[in-house]
């Protein structure tokens, strides 16, 4: 199946909501949130800035945006389910709005915002390009773009090799991510768009004794291989079962490398 993410707006809306528990689970992990702190220190700009979320899911990150940092926010995001959700999570802040948007087209004027943020979103969207130029066109002179993504093909879960676990990630990395190698490239992407890269940083994410997220991970590659007919039902679940025993018995090990990239756009009035 192809990366769901990738064409949400058209996806079964049962699978949107199993999706948006995903990312409020993952959110609220804390070292995602650790992750999160730390790139986004990186950006300096002052209370009131106005910030544009592309592919905000839940708004978990543009909630943020608005309660640590007192920026103005903007999420969209193509998912009608994930915008419902986020305005819901998100009503009792001011300055914090939600709407239906695709990051290719963007209906916002030119250099209306002083940030704009693709918190793992640019690796599920064909054609990253036309998405970073747009971030470009709405950007201010002087305007900041934060990227954070994962390098999926780092993601694991195997202690050792031939683990059978680990066919569960690949199998969930390949239909869940449009591009998985994309975070590699990205910064030779962002130049020839007229960005100049500030900082490049890696973040490793461990999970061990309480593998919340990444069991999401496992769960879902075994539904894919499931559904191909490449694994059967019993099987899927032994290796469920063996998943979880793992986490109980402290022999669990998941790991996921990320990548922020915060960069700016450059001021052609000043000749930088």
């Amino acid at each position: 199946m192809p990366d769901p993410y990738a064409t949400i707006a058209d996806a079964d809306v049962a699978l949107q909501e199993r999706l948006s528990d995903v990312l409020e689970l993952r959110a609220a992990d804390s070292q995602q949130r650790a992750m999160l702190r730390a790139y986004l220190s990186e950006i300096s700009l002052p209370r009131g800035s106005r910030a544009l979320e592309v592919g905000c899911g839940t708004g978990a990150v543009s909630r943020v945006l608005v309660e640590a940092m007192n920026f103005e926010v903007t999420g969209i995001d193509p998912s009608p389910v994930f915008v419902a959700r986020a305005r819901e999570l998100g009503k009792h802040l001011p300055g914090l709005t939600f709407m239906p948007g695709d990051g290719r087209s963007l209906t916002q004027p030119d250099a209306s915002f002083d940030l704009v943020v693709f918190h793992t979103t640019l690796c599920h969207i064909p054609d990253p390009e036309a998405a970073l130029r747009e971030a470009h066109r709405v950007l201010r002179p002087d305007g900041w773009l934060a990227l954070f993504d994962g390098d999926y093909s780092t993601a694991t879960v195997a202690v050792g090799e031939f683990d059978p676990l680990q066919t569960l990630v690949r199998a969930m990395v390949a239909n869940f991510v449009h591009d998985p190698w994309l975070i590699r490239r990205v910064s030779k992407m962002l130049g020839s768009i007229g960005f100049h890269v500030v900082s490049l940083r890696s973040h490793g994410y461990t999970q061990t004794t309480e593998p919340m997220y990444m069991l999401t991970l496992i769960d879902r590659g075994a539904d894919i291989l499931v559904g191909s007919g490449s694994l059967a039902t019993e099987a899927a679940d032994a290796l469920r079962t063996e998943a979880r025993r793992r986490a109980q018995a402290g022999e669990f090990f998941g790991h996921i490398s990320f990548v922020s990239v915060i960069a700016r756009k450059a001021n052609r009035a000043n000749g930088a």
